[in-house]
C-alpha cells in the first residue's frame, strides 16, 4: 500500500532526522526542580481540600446535634420590672380632677396639670430625661 517512493512520507523522514539530530534533553536540575513543584502543588491541593471537608462536615454536624443553642432572639426586649413599693397605710380616695390640690399635705410648688392621652402640653418636659406622665392610677383593694 504505501510507495516506497512516496513525497511527502520522505519528506516526513527528513525532518525526524534533523529534530532527532538537534534534541538535547534537559538538565537534570530543572527536571527535579518541575518535579519539587508539582509535588508542592499536589500537597497544596490535598490540604486545602481535607479543610473543606472537615470545615463541612464540623458544620453539619453541629447544625444536626440536638438541643443545640438557637440563634433566635426574643420577640421583645425585656425590659427591668420596677421594686414594688411599700403600700400606704391608709390608701386615699381617688380624685375626679388631678389638678385639684389635696388638703392633708401642703405642698411647696404649685401643681402641674398632666395632659389627656394624645395630647401634650407644650411647657411639659420631654426626652429621655422626663418623667413619664401617669397614664393609669392604681386602684387597691379594700382591707
Amino acid at each position: 500500500m504505501s510507495d516506497p517512493h512516496d513525497p511527502l512520507r520522505s519528506l516526513f523522514k527528513e525532518a525526524a532526522a534533523a529534530g532527532q539530530s538537534r534534541a538535547r534533553s534537559a538538565p537534570p536540575s530543572y527536571i527535579t526542580a518541575r518535579g519539587e513543584r508539582a509535588r508542592r502543588h499536589r500537597m497544596v491541593g490535598l490540604a486545602v481540600g481535607a479543610c473543606l471537608v472537615l470545615s463541612g462536615t464540623g458544620a453539619a454536624v453541629v447544625s444536626l446535634l440536638p438541643g443545640s443553642p438557637g440563634t433566635t432572639v426574643p420577640a421583645v426586649t425585656p425590659s427591668p420590672r420596677p421594686s414594688p413599693s411599700p403600700s400606704p397605710t391608709k390608701p386615699e380616695p381617688a380624685t375626679s380632677s388631678p389638678t385639684t390640690p389635696q388638703t392633708s399635705t401642703p405642698r411647696t410648688t404649685p401643681p402641674t396639670q398632666v395632659p389627656s392621652s394624645g395630647e401634650t402640653s407644650p411647657n411639659a418636659p420631654s426626652g429621655p430625661g422626663a418623667p413619664a406622665s401617669p397614664t393609669r392610677s392604681a386602684t387597691l383593694p379594700p382591707s
